[in-house]
C-alpha cells in the first residue's frame, strides 16, 4: 500500500486489468478523485455525465464513472460506505478565501496542479472531482450540507479501468475547517492490484 499524505496529492497510471483500491486510512477524510485518458488527455472523468448516466446522485458497487465524451472510465467493483460525492468542486484558492477568508492555504486543486506538472500539464480552470467517501446531503428545500464522513479506519472502494490507460489524480482533501473532513486532515492509501 502507498499512502497519501494529509493535504497532498499524487499522479499515477494504470491499465485495464488492473483494480485500484483507495482506503480511509484513519476514517473520516475525503478523497478528492479525478483521472484522464493517459492517449487523449481531452477526455477525462465527468461528475455531470456521471450523474446523467448513471440518473442518481449517490453511486456505489456496480455503478459507472463516466468521461465528458459520455465513454464508461470506471466500474465500482466494491465500496465499504456507498457515501460519495460528485457536486462539489475540489477545494481551490478562491474557496479558501471566500469561506474562511484564507487564500493561503494547500488545496486540491494545487496538489492535482503540483502533480501534473510532472508531465506537462496543468488545469487552468476547477474541476468537478469524484470526492470520495465526501458525506454530502441535500435537504427537503433544496439546500445542499456537507456532514461528517461516515468513514471508519479502513473503508475502501475498488475501482476497475474500462479503458486501456489511465491517468489518475488522487488528492488527501485539504479542508480543515467545518465538516468536509471531520474538521482534521489525514492521510488516504492506494494499492494498484
Amino acid at each position: 500500500m502507498e499512502i497519501i499524505k494529509p493535504q497532498t496529492g499524487r499522479i499515477l497510471n494504470i491499465a485495464k486489468g488492473q483494480l485500484l483500491k483507495i482506503i480511509d486510512l484513519e476514517g473520516k477524510q475525503v478523497a478528492d478523485f479525478w483521472a484522464f485518458d493517459s492517449d487523449n488527455h481531452s477526455e477525462f472523468l465527468s461528475a455531470g455525465v456521471t450523474i446523467d448516466c448513471n440518473n442518481k446522485l449517490l453511486i456505489s458497487t456496480g455503478d459507472i464513472l463516466y468521461s465528458n465524451l459520455y465513454r464508461p472510465l470506471f466500474e465500482i467493483t466494491e465500496d465499504t460506505t456507498g457515501l460519495h460525492d460528485l457536486i462539489h468542486p475540489c477545494c481551490r484558492k478562491e474557496m479558501f478565501e471566500h469561506f474562511y477568508s484564507s487564500g493561503n492555504h494547500p488545496s486540491c486543486l494545487d496538489n492535482l496542479n503540483q502533480e501534473l506538472t510532472a508531465i506537462g500539464k496543468s488545469i487552468e480552470t476547477e474541476i468537478n472531482p469524484f470526492n470520495i467517501f465526501m458525506n454530502t446531503r441535500i435537504l427537503k428545500n433544496g439546500k445542499v450540507t456537507v456532514e461528517k464522513p461516515v468513514t471508519k479506519p479502513g473503508d475502501y472502494i475498488v475501482l476497475k479501468p474500462l479503458i486501456e490507460h489511465i491517468t489518475v489524480l488522487i488528492a488527501a482533501c485539504s479542508v480543515d475547517s467545518g465538516n468536509c473532513n471531520g474538521g482534521h486532515c489525514s492521510s488516504i492509501g492506494f494499492e494498484i492490484m
